[in-house]
């Protein structure tokens, strides 16, 4: 049975990097895995923020308030790091980047709160502005509807019953779309995260860092680890190695977001070997770890659609 997710509850494991200028979108252009010069009003994107090797070192929900106001919605924990190094390559361009969590309020909307708040947006990454503030679709969790919403700093918020965080949490992690955090940054391609299947890569825009490494695992077979569902009996963590039974001297893979289930244990992402999750035994932290039961990713991978 469904666990039912409805309410709201503020967001404060989340920041904000606002880039400002009339060169703000054709800077992130050449920066992020998104199509940002693009981007219309009524949309927000998953992007990734990758080294030059194409592991990813940040990941965002972006939007643009206006054609020279973008907001990059990130985990906190990695906010300072992300900002100082995107701050290093604005050069010349005429762009602005600073951390404005102060300035904003982030609230997550789930279930019904989701759909009265914003019956017009239906599908992800959809976005509209409702008042001051700037909604977004995010992909659902179980078929539920989840917003972000994201408001001045100090305006009332959104309406609904109130939501405790944690299922919040674990909504994310059953969306099946992994944020990255302090323990996973610099542990994965796009791909390893089924980026490129839930809107996080776009193929066809401009160069930005690690672009060869990403296109390269896409259309060269070399892709070998993927993202799935998974569930254990006891606690799990972002960053744990996963070990499968036929050889437990070296991981097969990480967990790359867990939160606490409602009915019980905990729900995870995994990234893991694609042989891996196939068959045989998967245990977390060690050989000797929790079991995990893995199960396929709530949506359509590229290659199978």
């Amino acid at each position: 049975m469904t666990h039912v997710l409805n309410g709201v509850t503020p967001l404060t494991h989340l920041g904000v990097i606002r880039v400002e200028g009339e060169d703000a979108a054709s800077f992130l252009q050449g920066q992020l895995t998104q199509d940002f010069g693009l981007l219309g009003l009524s949309e927000a994107r998953l992007a990734a923020y990758c080294t030059p090797k194409g592991r990813m070192q940040a990941s965002f929900v972006g939007f643009k308030r206006a054609h020279a106001d973008i907001l990059l919605v990130c985990s906190r924990d990695i906010l300072a790091a992300t900002l100082k190094r995107l701050s290093m390559f604005v050069l010349r361009a005429k762009a602005r980047l600073r951390d404005a969590t102060a300035e904003f309020d982030l609230y997550g909307l789930a279930g019904a709160a989701a759909d009265d708040a914003a019956p017009g947006l239906v599908a992800p990454w959809s976005r509209a502005d409702i008042g001051n503030a700037s909604a977004v679709r995010l992909s659902p969790a179980d078929g539920q509807s989840r917003l972000l919403w994201v408001a001045p700093a100090g305006e009332a918020a959104p309406g609904g019953v109130a939501m405790d965080p944690q299922q919040w949490m674990w909504g994310e992690v059953r969306s099946g779309v992994a944020p990255i955090t302090a323990p996973i940054v610099e542990a994965f391609v796009p791909q390893m995260l089924n980026y490129e299947s839930v809107g996080g890569v776009n193929f066809k825009k401009g160069c930005y860092p690690g672009q060869e490494v990403v296109a390269r695992s896409q259309f060269r077979g070399t892709l070998k680890r993927r993202a799935y569902l998974a569930h254990a009996d006891s606690a799990l963590q972002a960053g744990q190695e996963v070990f499968h039974e036929s050889d437990p001297s070296q991981p097969c893979g990480l967990v790359a977001q867990a939160a606490a289930a409602p009915a019980g244990g905990w729900d995870a992402i995994v990234s893991i070997l694609i042989a891996a999750a196939g068959s045989g035994r998967l245990n977390v932290g060690g050989p000797d770890g929790a079991q995990l039961a893995v199960q396929p990713a709530p949506y359509p991978l590229l290659a199978d659609v």
